[in-house]
């Protein structure tokens, strides 16, 4: 499966939930959630009604639209969350939120995760010192991620960070945004996760 390359605001609309998947749009009036809250199609603006598998692959899709990772991707996250002790669900999650791109975007250096990997790949960042161009690199607690001295003029990124406080660092996380650079200070935890996920849903999906 290819990755999605058509419009992100049609995602939005398809999940009902607003993704945050076009950066600052999204809190702006041309949100496209705000000006068209239906499912896109002819017949958007009727009432869907899900079976009990509907649900789970729907809410399937929409994290894995969330973190923008592909289906093999996200099965074998599955897989290392329920070869890992604890409860799977949470687990899956957190594998998720310790990807370096997400890392990148939950410290505001970019406004988006699609960004964030675009940065990534093209080497913009250094994780304790060195570069890492992968995006699905697991960051780990005490990591520090860190802007490259050539890449600290980009101005997305400055803009970026100037509108950190509306979204906020998470507390799991550490910015100093004066030297451009984060740190993990910990696993995140379930109520660190803000977005409204039913990760049971995952798991009954993939529990059959």
């Amino acid at each position: 499966m290819a990755r999605y390359i058509g419009s992100e605001c049609r995602l939005c609309r398809a999940e009902n939930l607003k993704l945050f998947l076009k950066g600052d749009r999204c809190y702006s009036d041309k949100c496209a959630m705000d000006r068209k809250p239906y499912v896109p199609g002819q017949h958007g603006k009727l009432r869907r009604q899900f079976s009990e598998y509907g649900n789970q692959l729907r809410e399937k899709q929409k994290v894995k639209r969330i973190y923008g990772v592909l289906e093999q991707q996200f099965r074998n996250y599955f897989k290392k969350a329920e070869r890992k002790k604890g409860i799977t669900g949470e687990n899956l999650l957190i594998f998720l939120e310790r990807r370096l791109d997400n890392v990148i975007y939950r410290l505001g250096f970019t406004s988006s995760r699609n960004e964030a990997r675009q940065l990534v790949r093209h080497s913009h960042f250094l994780v304790n010192g060195k570069k890492v161009n992968i995006p699905s690199y697991l960051i780990k607690p005490g990591d520090v991620i860190q802007l490259r001295d050539k890449s600290k003029n980009i101005s997305r990124i400055s803009e970026a960070l100037e509108s950190v406080a509306r979204r906020g660092i998470p507390q799991w996380l550490e910015l100093d945004k004066a030297n451009l650079r984060g740190t993990m200070k910990g696993l995140p935890s379930r109520e660190d996760l803000t977005m409204p996920i039913q990760e049971q849903l995952i798991v009954g999906l993939y529990s059959k």
